[in-house]
């Protein structure tokens, strides 16, 4: 009899944990932590990637640039993502943190800005950092972590962090799929006029961990910018000196 209610048992808990792994969050922070737990140590702490940048212009002509892209996850904490944009020995591009901007101009700065790289927390940081962190970079994109809803994007179930109904499409707001743990959504304001929808797509395995290769931004129902990444590679020896805005010299060629 007590073998037969030890089944019983394990039985009844097999089919209970999934509907427990899936109860809503309580708030955007648990989703963050979610997000951080699903790839502890697992995260690779540099990324190089080239990326063909297509944007779209107001009167429908379109660019392509190739920019070759560094990151890494410093000691200190924090993300760091160096831009090279276009040959590299040129010495143009911008290196990026969660809060800040450097533009660099034949290899000197040209401009500093307080404004940063708001996705560095939601697509890398967040594995990495303190949960507190994240947290902390995520709420300057103005996303109120109070609100989470679930819902679904292209045909899977994610979690909608920042906004509570479907209608709701200005909001800033980060929409994360519930198995894989990753950002596939976004909507945010670079400014007050500025709306963006973000969509993160192409995923694929990077070892243990993941990473978007295809990038497409909106503004106004319109596509504004579409990258695409290629010849990816994680944890490659990235010296300090790659991210110096004092002494840019050219970046490898990944």
């Amino acid at each position: 009899m007590f073998a037969s209610l030890r089944i019983r048992t394990l039985l009844f808990a097999a089919l209970v944990t999934p509907t427990l792994a899936a109860q809503q969050p309580k708030d955007g922070a648990a989703v963050l932590e979610r997000m951080r737990a699903a790839y502890a140590g697992k995260w690779y702490h540099t990324l190089t990637f080239v990326q063909k940048t297509t944007t779209t212009r107001e009167d429908g002509t379109k660019n392509v640039a190739t920019w070759y892209e560094s990151l890494r996850h410093t000691s200190a904490g924090g993300v760091q993502l160096r831009i090279d944009i276009g040959d590299p020995a040129a010495g143009n591009g911008v290196l990026y943190t969660a809060d800040s901007s450097w533009r660099i101009r034949d290899g000197k700065l040209a401009a500093a800005n307080a404004n940063g790289n708001f996705f560095l927390p939601l697509i890398e940081g967040v594995y990495v950092q303190p949960i507190e962190r994240t947290v902390r970079e995520v709420q300057k994109m103005n996303v109120d972590l109070s609100k989470v809803r679930t819902g679904r994007w292209q045909n899977r179930d994610v979690w909608i962090v920042g906004a509570m109904s479907p209608a709701d499409t200005t909001s800033p707001q980060f929409w994360v799929d519930q198995q894989r743990n990753v950002v596939v959504r976004a909507i945010v304001r670079l400014s007050p006029t500025a709306l963006y929808d973000v969509t993160l797509d192409g995923y694929v395995n990077v070892g243990p961990a993941m990473l978007a290769t295809k990038i497409i931004m909106s503004a106004g129902g319109k596509v504004v910018q579409e990258e695409e990444y290629s010849d990816w590679k994680t944890d490659i020896a990235l010296p300090e000196s790659l991210f110096d805005i004092k002494n840019w010299k050219p970046g490898a060629r990944h």
